[in-house]
């Protein structure tokens, strides 16, 4: 194929899926697809057989959790338009409000058409470690912590999503917050039918402690009497997909730079929000910072070593390109965006979509 192009890899993806099936077995909790993080409907099909629905952070990602994916579906966004709420009524399950000001408007709407809603509680703390995404910073819109302010919901809600986690990977953090959430707001969720403890928990991970976290969970839902969701998204889909880029000039100004024919800003836009760099190879002595073909001067995914020097035409993979990257994607500076391919379980290589000029035109006007 020609590049650039995401690679998602079908086998790799079910062994996601079949991490997130054992923790569903051993706690009990449903997991929910966070399609804010990983919306790439061409896999639905394998992923549906693992996870019991979707979640969504807007109108769009909810038709497309309901139309895609099917089983159940729930709606959240930080503010519900007027004119979107009938149609995302028609679409969920579950609908959830991010304030009792939403709750006061809409939820009647809800109620007559027999969708429960919920509200998002902010418990005031949480695992992020950068400000621009920490649900918990000073003066967070995220949920309503008040606890006097959620007992007054309660002839209305069912249930409440807590989002607080972010890569996650720490299994005694995950059990010492959960436990103050327990303290702080027990008598409160145990009113209630169901508690979404969101994303952001990587479980899938190497080394992850899986049969400890569902054993935690299992207890918690046991106490409160609650029906406990997760919202995986990275968990879901991480190390499952590549970015293929191919080298279109070398130029040495102090440091060999490679140039390839993709951006970090329109492909990887998330690595330049939070600075980090992208998972470029790292073995071989030939290093080399790696670029990209906009304008913007610091379109630069980062240092990657290989064991041969690289020559004009040469591919390289770029890792774990799925989570908050393929939902970014833009099309900064006109520059060709990347096809989408999947790399079945016999190894074949199946092209699912490509975009065109037309598709760069039609998003504009």
């Amino acid at each position: 194929m020609q590049t650039p192009f995401y690679l998602l890899d079908r086998a790799k993806l079910v062994q996601n899926m079949e991490k997130v099936a054992r923790l569903r077995e051993l706690s009990g909790a449903k997991a929910l697809l966070a399609l804010k993080c990983f919306a790439t409907w061409s896999v639905f099909d394998t992923m549906r057989d693992y996870m019991d629905g979707t979640t969504s952070s807007s109108l769009y990602e909810l038709h497309l959790g309901h139309e895609k994916f099917g089983k159940e579906t729930h709606a959240y966004s930080v503010a519900w338009a007027d004119h979107e709420i009938d149609e995302a009524i028609s679409y969920a399950d579950k609908i959830i409000f991010n304030s009792l000001s939403q709750l006061d408007r809409f939820a009647a709407k809800a109620q007559a058409k027999g969708i429960q809603s919920g509200l998002r509680l902010n418990p005031r703390f949480s695992t992020s470690g950068f400000d621009l995404a920490d649900p918990a910073r000073q003066f967070s819109r995220l949920g309503e912590w008040d606890l006097e302010r959620l007992e007054s919901a309660l002839d209305r809600i069912s249930g409440v999503m807590i989002h607080y986690n972010c890569e996650n990977g720490d299994f005694d953090l995950f059990d010492s917050q959960l436990t103050r959430i327990e303290t702080e707001f027990g008598s409160f969720l145990k009113k209630l039918d169901w508690v979404s403890l969101g994303g952001g928990i990587h479980f899938t991970g190497e080394g992850y402690p899986l049969e400890k976290l569902a054993a935690r969970l299992k207890a918690f839902s046991q106490s409160l009497g609650v029906q406990v969701y997760l919202e995986p998204g990275e968990a879901s889909i991480t190390k499952t997909a590549s970015l293929e880029v191919t080298v279109l000039d070398i130029v040495d100004n102090g440091k060999k730079v490679a140039i390839v024919d993709s951006s970090i800003e329109a492909h990887m836009l998330d690595l330049l929000i939070y600075r980090e760099t992208a998972k470029l190879p790292q073995n071989g002595a030939h290093e080399y910072q790696i670029a990209g073909k906009t304008c913007l001067a610091g379109d630069i995914f980062g240092d990657a070593r290989f064991d041969a020097p690289l020559e004009i035409g040469d591919r390289i993979s770029i890792a774990d390109a799925a989570g908050y990257t393929m939902v970014k994607k833009n099309w900064f500076n006109g520059v060709a965006m990347p096809a989408i391919a999947i790399r079945e379980k016999d190894g074949t290589i199946t092209p699912v979509r490509e975009f065109t000029y037309e598709d760069y035109r039609s998003s504009l006007s």
